[in-house]
């Protein structure tokens, strides 16, 4: 199984420890956090696929639930087992979201897959990787599917502070000319989709979708407003959020979506 070597270099150099630490990108970590709470129950087991360092992973282990987790990148291994506590219920592998033989048939009861699904670029690949979770998790119990989207980081990427040239973009046939759409390679490390791919995505699976949220909103493209609130002005605008991450009518208005869906009892 073949490995994007640009993604590797990427996160060796990335630091993926602190992404969700900052004030506007806490919004991505509480808002999924809000997701996962609802459905936590006493006793469940939780798969971590593509844990990155663990913010996630260890986050719910010190909650007392028992945690596995399996990363691609050697080195974010490395910084998860360093961030574990000894009173941790929690192990990761390196592995790959597109092959989890390690994990048994229908062991868990939520299946976080929150990152691999950035990085592939064919719908084989994606949806491989989705089987993959919806096997491991056991019927009845829910998978956390995140995704980059492709308007909320033109706006912020690309017209706001020009990290992505979209006038090059669309020249190179990486953004089409009418709608905007966008085409991903591996060398552009994000695979950038919108709602309707999700949903095109998801047609062949017999799965009953939860919840689809907009995580962070705007919380990217408005990141120094964020971060320069005071607390009782940034929980107000967490609490706007949590209200709006919803609405079918913002649904494309964010950097990154979480899809929720639940696995039939009865298959």
């Amino acid at each position: 199984m073949k490995t994007n070597p640009y993604l590797i270099n990427f996160y060796h150099s990335y630091d993926e420890d602190s992404r969700l630490i900052s004030r506007h990108g806490m919004v991505e970590f509480l808002t999924t956090m809000r997701y996962i709470e609802k459905y936590l129950k006493p006793g469940s087991r939780i798969l971590e696929i593509g844990a990155g360092t663990g913010r996630y992973s260890h986050a719910l282990a010190r909650q007392g639930y028992a945690v596995d987790a399996v990363e691609l990148v050697e080195r974010h291994v490395e910084i998860f087992r360093r961030n574990t506590l000894p009173n941790e219920n929690i192990s990761v592998l390196q592995g790959n979201a597109l092959d989890l033989s390690a994990f048994p048939d229908n062991r868990y009861d939520l299946t976080l897959l929150l990152g691999p699904l950035y990085h592939l670029y064919s719908k084989e690949d994606k949806r491989q990787a989705i089987r993959e979770a919806i096997r491991v998790t056991r019927q009845g119990g829910v998978i956390f599917a995140a995704y980059v989207i492709s308007d909320g980081c033109l706006m912020d990427e690309g017209f706001k502070r020009n990290h992505i040239s979209v006038s090059q973009y669309v020249k190179d046939g990486l953004l089409d000319s009418e709608t905007f759409a966008a085409k991903s390679e591996p060398k552009d490390l994000f695979e950038l989709v919108r709602k309707e791919d999700i949903d095109d995505l998801m047609s062949v699976f017999p799965v009953k979708r939860l919840h689809y949220v907009a995580a962070d909103g705007c919380a990217l493209l408005i990141r120094e407003a964020l971060d320069a609130m005071d607390e009782d002005t940034f929980h107000l605008y967490l609490k706007y959020h949590f209200a709006t991450c919803e609405r079918e009518d913002l649904a494309g208005v964010t950097s990154h979506a979480l899809d929720i869906f639940q696995k039939p009892s009865v298959l």
